[in-house]
């Protein structure tokens, strides 16, 4: 009798089985199938990265990689100065961001711990900005480029970009739904100054969401090449998507050459989101948390 109801015991203690049920069976389908849609171009990118420019557009078409990405790089160098232009967007890019970070972090900062006359109507125009559409102002960035000298050096491409309107929200609603202002008073009390108080409190607090905006402003500043278009006009200066956009010739391209350079262009974008992607999603979620 005692076995019996230690087996009866046991039954009723086991844990049950994972069953996958139809629907949950049709919903990772779709997802696994809106994943390979997504990602087919990418790896049709790294496939012809490595083929000739005839092996390209060959019937049937390759799925596979080949052996012509040492020769299409080669041709790359030699037609434009590579590696000096992903340098300068590597340039862009970094000073783009942290400069973002900080002047943003500023403003967030700011709109989230102090309450000043007008505060409200003055970040209803900041986000009333997110409104405009980026290529009215095309043909006003360059004349004011010009007028000031900037036109074909990289400060044309990071300095309009360092107080944007996206990155103030981001941060004000961080710091305001995360930092308490016991804390900022307690630090007072202890003779913080209000620099003090943002270095020494709001930065190391807000540490997901600057993650994010440092991630999403650096593939921005590494992706523009709207305004590299319009003000960078030699060959030395020029950023790596204009490098690869100078690869078209007007009766013939190059596209091993072209699809090699924007498989060596995509890696750093591809390390990063690897790195910082929890991060990402994690900073973004959170400073949705407070409207």
């Amino acid at each position: 009798m005692a076995v019996m109801a230690g087996k009866r015991r046991s039954s009723v203690h086991r844990k049950p089985r994972f069953k996958l049920s139809a629907a949950m069976l049709s919903a990772y389908l779709v997802i696994a199938l809106g994943a390979a849609f997504c990602l087919f171009p990418f790896w049709m990118m790294v496939v012809y990265g490595t083929h000739s420019s005839s092996d390209i557009f060959a019937f049937p078409p390759k799925f596979w990689f080949g052996t012509h990405f040492l020769d299409n790089t080669q041709r790359l160098l030699e037609t434009v100065p590579f590696w000096r232009n992903l340098w300068n967007s590597a340039y862009i890019a970094v000073i783009s961001t942290v400069l973002t970070l900080f002047f943003c972090s500023l403003g967030g900062f700011g709109f989230a711990m102090y309450d000043f006359r007008g505060r409200e109507y003055l970040f209803s125009i900041i986000m009333g900005t997110m409104l405009i559409p980026g290529f009215l102002g095309m043909v006003p960035s360059y004349l004011m480029f010009n007028a000031i000298g900037w036109l074909d050096r990289p400060i044309a491409l990071w300095f309009p970009s360092i107080a944007n309107a996206f990155g103030i929200f981001l941060l004000r609603q961080y710091m305001g739904s995360t930092i308490p202002r016991d804390l900022l008073e307690a630090a007072r009390l202890d003779g913080c100054n209000e620099f003090q108080l943002y270095s020494r409190i709001a930065l190391p607090l807000s540490k997901p969401a600057l993650g994010t905006l440092g991630l999403v402003t650096f593939i921005g500043a590494w992706n523009n090449f709207q305004g590299a278009l319009i003000v960078m006009q030699s060959k030395e200066t020029a950023t790596v998507q204009l490098a690869i956009r100078n690869l078209k010739g007007a009766y013939n391209t190059d596209w091993g050459a072209t699809f090699a350079g924007t498989l060596i262009a995509v890696i750093p974008l591809l390390l990063l989101f690897v790195l910082f992607s929890k991060q990402l999603i994690s900073g973004l979620l959170a400073g949705s948390v407070k409207g």
